[in-house]
């Protein structure tokens, strides 16, 4: 078995594609007891989020010092908060667990390299207006709370998410929406944060209300890791609400293919039976889906849940995220796997968000090797190699070079399994 060139942890027990592609209820751990009323509500899952040392330590014993040392330390960043459905997905046995790592707080996000940055996409640069991001052309980024129903450790908004850093988050909508009325050129509104589905259905719905009556805004987006982390909240009155704003659309997070249960799975659908077509963003992170069998299984399984997946992130440079950022060359060999080894659907796109606020920059291998004014040599999946002439340009008698030689070209990565 071949190691990642990144050094990635492989298994020769890693659960193979099929098993990966299954869909499991979360179940109850802990919380057997527990009434189907309680555990089907989504105020009670929030009310009973994992968010102490205390806490975690009597559903999982077994921290490691890493974990202990990070979790005593994690309200000076970001707080820890896991509801108890995504907590069951946890394999409390094995410390490098690919749900474990996204929430359970190490030690290592204490450590900040040179090059990490508190504000890594230049959101707070590109602010008119508190709670307000303009820094594309024709859309902005709207950011309504500061509160998550749980907090990934990698998250981009820590500085501000969850205000264990005390940076006092503020929105303030009126001004929000009155910069968007007064700018014609803002005809997408994303809503984010935090995580717009905590909000009440009446707010929530106020705000849209409020947004689609600005005659340029032609359509909205959520972003939200809810129908993941507490699918109970995706509810048919939630979803009733929702249809009444089309077009709108709404983003979740999934990482990896186990976050995708039963619940979820009916979540989604109730969302996409109320019309709202969904995509998916991942973030690449080490040893959690930086591998081509996992991320494949995760891009199939999102299509089974009715889901486009949309992109992979690489992991933003954000302060004392090292332990869980995957190589750019790790991700690029994930895309060569992906392109032409499954349908098109499901081939999300990768991009890096540019330090600084330099917005999204699409990362793909490379399928053009040369191009002139006469024609373009390019290369499919297989690393075969084709000339496409430019025709239009060319005189009727044109014809290509008969001496046109395929240049030698790398074999494309293989898949690797961990």
């Amino acid at each position: 078995m071949s190691q990642p060139s990144d050094g990635s942890r492989c298994s020769p027990h890693s659960p193979g594609p099929e098993t990966l592609k299954q869909f499991r209820s979360a179940g109850r751990g802990p919380w057997t007891s527990v009434s189907d009323a309680d555990w089907n509500d989504w105020r009670w899952q929030l009310k009973n989020r994992i968010t102490s040392l205390a806490q975690l330590e009597k559903v999982m014993p077994a921290l490691s010092p890493e974990e202990r040392a990070g979790v005593h330390l994690a309200d000076t960043k970001l707080a820890m908060a896991i509801t108890p459905h995504f907590f069951n997905l946890i394999d409390t046995a094995d410390v490098n667990c690919p749900i474990r790592r996204q929430v359970i707080p190490r030690e290592e996000e204490t450590l900040t390299k040179s090059w990490e940055l508190s504000d890594p996409c230049g959101e707070d640069a590109h602010s008119p207006v508190p709670g307000l991001v303009h820094r594309y052309p024709d859309r902005v980024l709207f950011l309504v709370t500061d509160r998550c129903a749980a907090y990934c450790r990698y998250c981009t908004r820590s500085r501000l998410v969850s205000n264990a850093s005390g940076y006092d988050f503020q929105p303030d909508f009126d001004q929000q929406i009155q910069y968007i009325a007064q700018h014609p050129e803002i005809r997408d509104v994303l809503l984010s944060g935090g995580d717009p589905l905590l909000l009440s259905d009446e707010k929530l719905g106020g705000l849209l209300t409020r947004l689609r009556a600005i005659p340029h805004v032609e359509f909205l987006r959520i972003g939200t890791r809810i129908p993941i982390f507490l699918p109970q909240r995706i509810t048919p009155a939630l979803c009733a609400m929702l249809k009444q704003f089309h077009p709108l659309f709404i983003s979740v997070h999934t990482n990896h293919p186990r976050e995708l249960t039963t619940e979820v799975r009916e979540a989604l659908a109730r969302l996409a039976d109320a019309g709202i077509p969904l995509g998916n963003q991942s973030v690449l992170l080490r040893h959690v889906n930086d591998d081509p069998v996992v991320m494949k299984a995760l891009v199939q399984k999102l299509l089974l849940c009715r889901v486009r997946p949309y992109y992979i992130y690489q992991c933003d440079p954000i302060a004392g995220s090292a332990h869980l950022r995957a190589s750019v060359r790790r991700g690029l060999e994930i895309m060569e796997s992906l392109r032409g080894h499954t349908t098109g659907y499901a081939v999300p796109q990768y991009v890096i968000d540019a330090p600084g606020g330099g917005g999204k920059v699409p990362v793909n291998p490379e399928y053009v090797l040369s191009r002139n004014a006469d024609r373009v040599v390019i290369r499919n999946f297989e690393g075969k190699v084709f000339e496409y002439i430019e025709g239009a340009s060319q005189p009727v008698g044109y014809k290509p070079s008969e001496s046109f030689e395929a240049p030698k070209v790398l074999e494309p990565a293989r898949v690797r399994r961990m």
